[in-house]
């Protein structure tokens, strides 16, 4: 069934339509669940500990889930490659380095083909301001985390940046009061 919608899929997609070309996508993506179906239970244990704590060595790792050293290292290896594993990141206090303002800024197109999808998604890239983008269904295009010192480089941000591109029709912004839950841990 899947394999039908993926030809259906890449037809539609030839005739140009973005949002028919973003399903595909989707459908594609689905092998990426199934790689889900392949961890074992040591796999998952070792994506939660990492998650927790990714600087634990291989020999860490090991005490802690019970497996050899050497396992730890090709199971790890093997998630890296299959790209389960993205990166390894430090957490940051966004406070303590002066960016204390967080915003959630939703984001219309202007025009609703490939050729603006592109162009915003580079430009989002562009901003490191700009700490999440998630294209969504309903109203809104877009729904966009930012993180600023201040109002006024907020400000700025969303006059100069935002609505100054060509793609972008209109935007909405809520300031964050507080950030009651924040984390980037999978409930694996």
């Amino acid at each position: 069934m899947s394999a039908s919608i993926q030809q259906n899929s890449c037809k539609l997609c030839e005739n140009g339509s973005y949002f028919i070309s973003k399903m595909h996508e989707i459908c594609n993506n689905i092998k990426i669940m199934n790689d889900l179906s392949d961890l074992d239970g040591f796999d998952r244990k070792i994506l939660a500990s990492l998650q927790r704590d990714a600087r634990l060595s291989n020999n860490e790792l090991a005490e802690e889930i019970g497996l050899s050293a050497s396992q730890c290292s090709r199971r790890r290896t093997r998630l890296e490659n299959s790209g389960i594993i993205t990166g390894y990141h430090a957490t940051i206090d966004k406070e303590r380095v002066g960016l204390g303002l967080t915003s959630i800024i939703s984001v219309t197109l202007a025009t609703h083909n490939a050729q603006a999808a592109d162009e915003l998604t580079r430009f989002f890239q562009s901003i490191p301001n700009i700490q999440e983008v998630n294209q969504m269904t309903g109203d809104m295009d877009y729904l966009v985390k930012v993180v600023t010192p201040d109002l006024k480089a907020l400000t700025k941000l969303i006059t100069e940046q935002l609505l100054a591109h060509d793609a972008v029709q209109n935007v909405r912004t809520a300031i964050v009061l507080d950030s009651l839950k924040e984390t980037s841990v999978l409930p694996l």
